[in-house]
């Protein structure tokens, strides 16, 4: 068993998954607490722009916890979207933005969660709050977090307190927010080398009300035509997932970056349930949602309300 408490993210992970993660060994660090950042999946390629930008390694790869490993959880609570073996460890402390569910411990806990746009903001806080520098690699990495979860500062998700801490963070930094944030998101829309099935996982969150097992999948990009040339491939790679999980609903959200739209695609046996969530009927099995970009503020509320 490891001896160090892990920090880690939720499967699937995204740029604050990663960033904070690491961002938050290195606060541990300050103040003298043995802790290593790990991942539980592939990292992305706007991830990558920032591990490459900062000429640093991603943390290390783990397929599942062993019993009593102590864990801290980031940007995330919910059991089905951690680690294999979750709920036989031991977990000290959890830092999330995320609503709190499916979520049980035998011991108490440190828990922070706060209703930001991203986990970083909170981690900004807890600089703040106990006095310690922040070095232009911490900053970075939170920023690129915070451009990440709010699509620059765009999406509905974004608060005052993000806003301020990516002014700050830029600063420190020393990056032209804008600039280098539509870089980073740019090459988070290069998805030429995915196949289908990697492509409806990217970012991929498993849900579940009463009896319904449904995922919400996200891919960003600036041209929604192209990543509808592979619509039938899509649907394909939906459809297995649909049946090997067991799924009422499978919506892919397919959003675009600089207009700030969102193209979805739904399918599976409550897929009907888009015309009572957004107002509009699937043509195709697929819906132009204008101006939504948020999973968790516009697309998840929308369909459990009516799942």
């Amino acid at each position: 068993m490891e001896n160090k408490t892990l920090i880690f993210g939720h499967k699937n992970p995204d740029t604050d998954s990663i960033c904070s993660s690491i961002v938050y060994q290195m606060l541990n660090e300050k103040k003298g607490k043995e802790t290593k950042a790990v991942r539980l999946g592939n990292i992305n390629k706007e991830t990558q722009y920032v591990l490459n930008y900062l000429n640093i390694e991603a943390p290390e790869l783990i397929e599942k916890v062993e019993e009593g490993q102590e864990v801290i959880l980031i940007d995330h609570n919910e059991f089905n979207q951690s680690s294999e073996g979750i709920d036989k460890a031991k977990i000290l402390e959890v830092i999330d933005h995320h609503k709190i569910a499916n979520f049980e411990t035998s011991e108490p806990l440190y828990y922070t969660a706060k209703p930001y746009g991203c986990t970083s903001t909170i981690l900004y806080e807890e600089f703040k709050k106990l006095n310690q520098p922040i070095n232009k690699q911490e900053a970075t990495l939170m920023a690129s977090a915070i451009i990440s979860d709010t699509l620059l500062l765009k999406s509905p998700t974004t608060t005052q307190y993000d806003e301020k801490a990516l002014e700050e963070l830029g600063k420190i930094a020393e990056i032209d927010v804008n600039t280098y944030g539509l870089e980073m998101l740019k090459a988070g829309t290069d998805l030429d080398d995915f196949t289908a099935e990697e492509l409806i996982n990217l970012d991929a969150k498993d849900l579940n009300k009463n009896s319904d097992k449904f995922v919400i999948a996200q891919v960003n990009t600036v041209s929604i035509e192209d990543v509808l040339k592979r619509e039938e491939e899509l649907k394909q790679a939906i459809n297995k997932q649909i049946s090997s999980k067991g799924l009422s609903l499978f919506v892919l959200a397919i959003t675009d970056i600089l207009n700030s739209n969102s193209e979805i695609i739904a399918l599976g046996e409550k897929a009907n349930i888009i015309k009572s969530a957004f107002g509009k009927e699937l043509e195709n099995d697929k819906a132009f949602l204008e101006g939504v970009v948020s999973r968790k503020k516009q697309l998840l509320p929308n369909i459990n309300e009516n799942i």
